[in-house]
């Protein structure tokens, strides 16, 4: 496996926000980590691809998908280092795959192929398509909600990641996700514990991570 894709190995559990576009993953990882008072690893594509279009007034191609997956497990091995017991992934190669296959005929990258199947997470939360349609510049299939989201299931059943589904509302979805994490946390020992040595720099970055939480509805 190309290096730049592959997981770094931290003793840490990892939990992965999976579904369609605009189904409350981002505002889910940002409750979810600052819940549990830990880090969350963005969604690399919506800070590259979203500077494409500014620059270029130019979508998502598949030769970008490379350069995306390189980016995104560049960050989340970054973040896995500052992570307490948990880290909060709102995306991982995996989906990246499902993306290629559905957008570019069947076609995924053998190098990001390898590495999405190879990498392992403890978790993937499910979001449905039960959450208003957001429009922005990236998103582009309103009218395909539910194929896209059989699309993602079908690949967890496929490779057999463990997961669960969310539907309903963000307090809802929330409780569940803490119900199934919990389960895991009792199951796990000597999980890196990076909140006993936090420097004031680390501290800073969580509170930026955690600035904009609110309870949810």
């Amino acid at each position: 496996m190309e290096k730049a894709l592959k997981q770094t190995n931290i003793n840490i559990i990892k939990v992965v926000l999976f579904g369609p576009e605009s189904t409350g993953k981002t505002t889910l990882s940002k409750h979810l980590a600052r819940y549990y008072n830990t880090v969350w690893a963005p969604e690399y594509a919506r800070e590259y691809l979203q500077k494409k279009w500014n620059n270029e007034r130019k979508t998502c191609e598949n030769s970008d998908l490379l350069p995306i997956a390189r980016g995104q497990m560049e960050l989340e091995n970054r973040l896995a280092t500052k992570a307490d017991k948990i880290l909060i992934c709102d995306t991982d190669l995996l989906e990246t795959k499902v993306y290629s296959e559905e957008y570019y005929g069947g076609f995924v990258n053998p190098k990001l192929d390898e590495a999405a199947i190879k990498n392992t997470y403890e978790l993937y939360l499910l979001t449905y398509i039960d959450t208003p349609w957001e429009e922005d510049d990236l998103r582009d299939r309103p009218n395909q909600r539910l194929e896209m989201f059989n699309a993602f299931k079908n690949a967890l059943i496929k490779y057999n990641r463990p997961y669960i589904l969310l539907k309903g509302d963000k307090k809802s979805r929330l409780e569940l996700a803490i119900q199934e994490i919990d389960k895991i946390l009792k199951s796990k020992t000597n999980l890196q514990r990076f909140s006993d040595n936090l420097t004031d720099l680390d501290l800073h970055f969580l509170h930026q991570q955690h600035s904009d939480f609110n309870i949810p509805d």
